[in-house]
């Protein structure tokens, strides 16, 4: 419990601060962790006003102000390295809209302790409106890429007494050990915002790696399901990505089927929803040439990593899906189809 542990905040935009920060500066200034702690916060498109408004709700933090707004993965990853320069032993990643129970970050700490082979802590996320509602019990992935709480809505009823794997982290709550980040980098910037949590605890487990929840670490997020349009290209394209970068090739050779069905599909719900220019863009970015160069090089990153086979990461990989509020008849069709497919695709596979 003498760990240096680096807090780092997600990243701000305009002033979107100023309706979330000051209780989450709150619940981190509670925390009852021993060891040392210190605050990042990375102000995206900063601005005179943004960075007044950071200084004046978190004086103690340390600010790195980009003149551009990259993204929420390269926010986040500026404030870590910044961490890892100066040393600091775990890195934890909070959501700026999540408050923390005062044990929180200690027992997140315990978690990570309790075995050399974990390389990422997920805490126990609830409702901020509804504290006895979950938010994440921990993510899952679907066998087609698409990333989703554990548990949500639902009372939380001690479902998980004890660390658990997870397939993924939530971004709203990880936290990382040093060596893990050294071996397997930090968050992909192309995913520039949603899934990159999803990518990156998919990178740790081909490394061999544990990523796991500690239900008795506990936090609270101001979380709301937005169904909007440009949500959906990022989410859509970037569980297509993650797929492409982390399966072995074998793998991807055996979903391809049910992947050009799903494909089918979604044109079909995008008509419904009008979001179908929205899935026409998913497509084009994967006509370009540099988005191959890139899915190339990155594929050539993650496959090197690996020390665990898809025989062992599938066990944490489901075939339902299970999309939130997203409720439509065809999901519910299909889904038994689905669940088919993956078992028999989960017994096929060897590599």
């Amino acid at each position: 419990m003498n760990k240096k542990v680096a807090i780092i905040i997600t990243p701000n935009w305009k002033n979107y601060a100023k309706d979330y920060l000051r209780e989450c500066m709150a619940g981190i200034r509670r925390q009852d962790y021993p060891g040392e702690m210190k605050v990042f916060i990375t102000d995206n498109e900063t601005s005179s006003e943004s960075a007044r408004l950071l200084r004046s709700l978190a004086p103690e933090a340390e600010l790195i102000l980009n003149n551009t707004n990259d993204g929420y993965a390269k926010g986040c990853n500026d404030s870590m390295r910044q961490a890892l320069m100066q040393g600091f032993d775990y890195i934890a990643v909070f959501n700026i809209h999540t408050s923390l129970e005062p044990d929180c970050l200690r027992k997140m700490v315990e978690a990570l302790e309790s075995d050399a082979r974990i390389g990422a802590v997920q805490a126990r996320i609830m409702m901020k409106e509804e504290p006895n509602l979950i938010n994440s019990i921990g993510n899952t992935t679907h066998f087609l890429g698409f990333g989703y709480c554990l548990g949500y809505q639902e009372k939380w009823k001690n479902q998980v007494e004890t660390v658990v794997d997870i397939a993924y982290p939530s971004g709203s709550s990880i936290l990382f050990r040093r060596e893990a980040l050294e071996k397997v980098g930090l968050f992909d910037e192309e995913f520039w915002m949603y899934n990159e949590d999803q990518e990156i605890g998919w990178r740790l487990w081909l490394n061999g790696w544990r990523v796991v929840l500690m239900p008795t670490a506990v936090m609270y997020n101001n979380y709301e399901f937005q169904r909007s349009i440009k949500k959906y290209y990022w989410m859509d394209r970037n569980r297509i990505l993650a797929i492409l970068l982390c399966y072995h090739f074998l793998t991807l050779l055996l979903i391809l089927p049910a992947f050009i069905v799903m494909e089918f599909g979604l044109i079909l719900f995008s008509f419904k929803t009008g979001w179908f220019k929205e899935k026409k863009r998913v497509w084009l970015y994967f006509l370009r040439l540099r988005t191959w160069k890139y899915i190339i090089y990155s594929r050539r990153r993650n496959q090197e990593l690996r020390k665990v086979k898809d025989a062992e990461i599938i066990k944490l990989i489901v075939g339902r899906i299970w999309y939130q509020e997203v409720d439509d008849i065809k999901l519910r069709l299909i889904n038994p189809v689905f669940k088919l497919y993956w078992r028999i695709c989960k017994y096929l596979i060897v590599w």
